[in-house]
Protein backbone atom coordinates (compact mmCIF):
# COMPACT_ATOMS: atom_id res chain seq x y z
CA UNK A 1 0.00 0.00 0.00
CA UNK A 2 2.69 2.27 0.47
CA UNK A 3 4.44 1.82 -2.42
CA UNK A 4 1.30 2.22 -4.12
CA UNK A 5 0.90 5.83 -3.35
CA UNK A 6 1.39 8.68 -6.38
CA UNK A 7 4.35 10.49 -6.57
CA UNK A 8 2.59 13.91 -5.23
CA UNK A 9 2.93 15.57 -2.19
CA UNK A 10 -0.05 13.86 -0.76
CA UNK A 11 1.41 10.59 -1.88
CA UNK A 12 4.39 11.39 0.32
CA UNK A 13 2.30 12.34 2.92
CA UNK A 14 0.16 9.19 2.43
CA UNK A 15 3.24 6.89 2.18
CA UNK A 16 4.10 8.50 6.11
CA UNK A 17 1.26 8.14 7.29
CA UNK A 18 0.49 4.62 5.96
CA UNK A 19 3.56 3.15 8.00
CA UNK A 20 3.28 5.28 11.11
CA UNK A 21 -0.25 4.30 11.38
CA UNK A 22 0.86 0.36 11.23
CA UNK A 23 4.10 0.76 13.32
CA UNK A 24 2.32 2.91 15.87
CA UNK A 25 -1.06 0.66 15.81
CA UNK A 26 -2.69 3.95 15.76
CA UNK A 27 -6.48 4.48 15.59
CA UNK A 28 -7.23 7.22 12.39
CA UNK A 29 -8.15 9.45 15.39
CA UNK A 30 -4.87 9.44 17.08
CA UNK A 31 -2.91 9.68 13.65
CA UNK A 32 -4.41 12.69 12.41
CA UNK A 33 -4.13 14.22 16.09
CA UNK A 34 -0.01 13.76 16.28
CA UNK A 35 1.74 17.02 16.19
CA UNK A 36 5.25 16.94 14.81
CA UNK A 37 6.42 17.81 18.29
CA UNK A 38 4.75 14.28 18.93
CA UNK A 39 8.03 12.79 17.16
CA UNK A 40 11.45 12.15 18.12
CA UNK A 41 14.10 10.53 15.28
CA UNK A 42 16.16 7.99 17.56
CA UNK A 43 20.33 7.39 16.89
CA UNK A 44 19.41 3.81 15.55
CA UNK A 45 17.68 4.78 12.76
CA UNK A 46 14.09 4.76 14.08
CA UNK A 47 11.87 7.34 15.96
CA UNK A 48 9.54 7.61 18.49
CA UNK A 49 6.65 8.92 19.54
CA UNK A 50 3.66 9.72 22.00
CA UNK A 51 0.51 9.55 21.49
CA UNK A 52 -1.24 12.02 23.92
CA UNK A 53 -4.80 11.26 24.03
CA UNK A 54 -6.78 8.03 22.89
CA UNK A 55 -10.19 6.05 23.22
CA UNK A 56 -8.78 4.50 26.02
CA UNK A 57 -7.02 7.27 27.74
CA UNK A 58 -9.60 10.26 28.45
CA UNK A 59 -7.23 11.79 30.89
CA UNK A 60 -4.03 12.08 28.18
CA UNK A 61 -1.24 10.07 30.16
CA UNK A 62 -0.11 9.34 26.97
CA UNK A 63 1.08 6.16 25.16
CA UNK A 64 4.85 5.73 24.23
CA UNK A 65 4.83 4.03 20.50
CA UNK A 66 7.92 3.47 17.99
CA UNK A 67 8.34 3.36 14.42
CA UNK A 68 10.71 1.33 11.84
CA UNK A 69 13.35 2.68 10.24
CA UNK A 70 10.96 2.99 7.30
CA UNK A 71 8.46 5.54 9.18
CA UNK A 72 11.48 7.36 10.05
CA UNK A 73 12.64 8.07 6.73
CA UNK A 74 8.67 8.44 5.23
CA UNK A 75 8.80 10.95 7.84
CA UNK A 76 11.51 12.77 7.27
CA UNK A 77 10.53 12.66 3.36
CA UNK A 78 7.29 14.13 4.11
CA UNK A 79 8.19 16.96 6.46
CA UNK A 80 10.82 18.04 3.97
CA UNK A 81 7.78 19.31 1.90
CA UNK A 82 5.38 20.53 4.37
CA UNK A 83 5.97 23.58 5.93
CA UNK A 84 7.29 24.07 9.14
CA UNK A 85 4.74 26.60 10.42
CA UNK A 86 2.08 24.11 10.45
CA UNK A 87 1.76 22.13 13.78
CA UNK A 88 0.06 19.18 13.08
CA UNK A 89 1.97 15.75 11.36
CA UNK A 90 -0.28 14.99 9.01
CA UNK A 91 -1.99 18.08 7.42
CA UNK A 92 -4.80 18.38 4.68
CA UNK A 93 -4.09 18.96 1.46
CA UNK A 94 -6.11 21.10 -1.26
CA UNK A 95 -5.23 21.25 -4.95
CA UNK A 96 -1.10 20.29 -3.54
CA UNK A 97 -0.80 22.83 -1.16
CA UNK A 98 -0.94 21.87 2.52
CA UNK A 99 -3.34 23.55 4.80
CA UNK A 100 -2.57 24.66 8.21
CA UNK A 101 -5.42 21.92 9.62
CA UNK A 102 -5.05 18.69 10.78
CA UNK A 103 -6.10 15.93 8.01
CA UNK A 104 -9.74 14.56 8.58
CA UNK A 105 -9.84 11.09 9.98
CA UNK A 106 -12.25 9.86 7.21
CA UNK A 107 -9.72 10.76 5.01
CA UNK A 108 -7.27 8.12 6.58
CA UNK A 109 -10.13 5.46 5.43
CA UNK A 110 -10.21 6.67 1.96
CA UNK A 111 -6.45 6.79 2.13
CA UNK A 112 -6.79 2.93 2.84
CA UNK A 113 -9.16 2.21 0.70
CA UNK A 114 -8.16 3.93 -2.62
CA UNK A 115 -4.80 1.95 -1.55
CA UNK A 116 -6.57 -1.10 -1.36
CA UNK A 117 -7.70 -0.66 -4.56
CA UNK A 118 -4.46 0.43 -6.35
CA UNK A 119 -2.50 -2.71 -4.96
CA UNK A 120 -5.18 -5.36 -5.69
CA UNK A 121 -6.85 -3.70 -9.04
CA UNK A 122 -10.58 -4.69 -7.00
CA UNK A 123 -13.27 -2.96 -6.25
CA UNK A 124 -13.90 -0.56 -3.86
CA UNK A 125 -13.94 -1.77 0.10
CA UNK A 126 -17.12 -1.64 1.67
CA UNK A 127 -16.59 0.04 5.30
CA UNK A 128 -16.86 -3.14 7.26
CA UNK A 129 -13.98 -5.00 5.25
CA UNK A 130 -11.90 -1.99 5.70
CA UNK A 131 -11.78 0.82 7.99
CA UNK A 132 -9.29 3.60 9.76
CA UNK A 133 -8.40 0.45 12.04
CA UNK A 134 -6.99 -1.31 9.63
CA UNK A 135 -3.30 -0.67 9.77
CA UNK A 136 -4.41 -1.18 13.58
CA UNK A 137 -5.75 -4.47 13.22
CA UNK A 138 -3.17 -5.35 10.20
CA UNK A 139 -0.18 -4.80 12.58
CA UNK A 140 -1.60 -6.56 15.82
CA UNK A 141 -2.00 -9.50 13.36
CA UNK A 142 1.56 -9.58 11.92
CA UNK A 143 2.80 -9.37 15.23
CA UNK A 144 1.05 -12.06 16.81
CA UNK A 145 2.60 -14.34 13.44
CA UNK A 146 6.04 -12.99 14.27
CA UNK A 147 5.78 -14.91 18.01
CA UNK A 148 4.49 -12.09 19.93
CA UNK A 149 2.76 -12.56 23.01
CA UNK A 150 -0.54 -10.98 23.83
CA UNK A 151 0.16 -8.57 26.90
CA UNK A 152 3.01 -7.30 24.37
CA UNK A 153 0.44 -6.64 21.47
CA UNK A 154 -1.76 -4.97 24.15
CA UNK A 155 0.90 -2.45 25.30
CA UNK A 156 2.05 -1.71 22.04
CA UNK A 157 -1.53 -1.20 20.70
CA UNK A 158 -2.81 0.72 24.02
CA UNK A 159 -5.22 -1.96 24.75
CA UNK A 160 -6.52 -1.92 28.01
CA UNK A 161 -9.25 -5.10 27.70
CA UNK A 162 -7.70 -8.59 26.17
CA UNK A 163 -11.48 -9.25 24.84
CA UNK A 164 -10.69 -6.15 22.41
CA UNK A 165 -7.67 -7.50 20.70
CA UNK A 166 -8.69 -11.22 21.01
CA UNK A 167 -11.13 -10.34 18.65
CA UNK A 168 -8.65 -8.30 16.15
CA UNK A 169 -6.31 -11.69 16.48
CA UNK A 170 -8.84 -14.45 15.62
CA UNK A 171 -8.89 -14.31 12.33
CA UNK A 172 -5.25 -14.45 12.16
CA UNK A 173 -4.00 -16.81 9.70
CA UNK A 174 -0.77 -18.92 12.04
CA UNK A 175 0.26 -21.73 12.08
CA UNK A 176 1.29 -22.32 15.41
CA UNK A 177 3.80 -25.57 14.78
CA UNK A 178 5.87 -23.76 12.06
Amino acid sequence: MIDAQPNTIAGTRNRALLSLGYDFLARRSELVAMKCDDLTFTPDGGLKGIIRKSKTDQYGRGRLVFGSDRSAKLVKKWLKLKPQQIQFLFCAINHNQCLDRAICDRSVNEIIKRSIVRVKRCERPSDVDVSGHSLRVGAAQDLLTKGFDLAAIMRAGGWSDPNTVSRYLKFTQHNIWK
